[in-house]
């Protein structure tokens, strides 16, 4: 049986989820809203950064979301932004479809994440990566405009939300221009934890 589609971001308490321009990517906002995952054990092993790291619920959470990824699909802007940040080990280790107007062959890194450049559009990209995944799951990786299209088109079954105590005051918001008319949310879960509240739903039409 086919997995889920689902997308799971932090989310600043005024509803953004990264800056507006990519060089502020890295910056002391950004590292505020994702603060809660840098001392994971989980995060830290991932990245290839050392032993140690905090274990606990977030831990758990990160390393679920991660095991449940069999194929993910970005934009072009996420790409583009983590083509100069991402370590030669890309954090996915699974295939990548991105979505562009690019055309260009695969790019494949150490550590199991291939990059696949689509030009057909969200659907034919989420039909390849539901290919590629298998029994598991597809993660929508962002960023904010493609999550949108993808909730907007109805492809997206569910949601979590890292919702971080910062404030941005302007930025990428994660449901700027969301078709509220055809979409409806049911809550999951709530789980808070030291650093973020962890929010979960699943999402049908109105």
């Amino acid at each position: 049986m086919a997995g889920k589609v689902f997308f799971s971001v932090s989310m600043s308490l005024d509803g953004f989820i990264a800056p507006e321009s990519p060089e502020e990517l890295m910056g002391q906002q950004w590292m505020e809203l994702q603060q809660w995952i840098f001392p994971l054990r989980f995060f830290r092993e991932n990245l290839k950064l050392g032993e140690g790291g905090e274990e606990g619920r977030d831990n758990d959470i990160a390393r679920e979301t991660f095991e449940r990824t069999g194929a993910s699909v970005m934009g072009k802007r996420m790409f583009d932004a983590g083509e100069k940040m991402w370590p030669e080990e890309a954090p996915f280790r699974t295939p990548v479809f991105v979505v562009t107007h690019e055309k260009r062959d695969p790019w494949e890194r150490p550590g199991g994440t291939t990059f696949h450049f689509v030009n057909d559009g969200i659907e034919a990209a989420l039909d390849l990566a539901r290919e590629a995944a298998g029994d598991r799951d597809v993660r929508i990786a962002g960023g904010g405009a493609t999550i949108l299209q993808y909730v907007n088109a109805g492809l997206i079954d569910e949601f979590s939300i890292a919702l971080s105590p910062v404030l941005f005051g302007s930025g990428i918001r994660l449901f700027e221009g969301v078709d509220a008319a055809r979409v409806a949310l049911e809550p999951v879960r709530a789980e808070p934890s030291p650093r973020v509240t962890h929010l979960t739903y699943t999402v049908r039409e109105r």
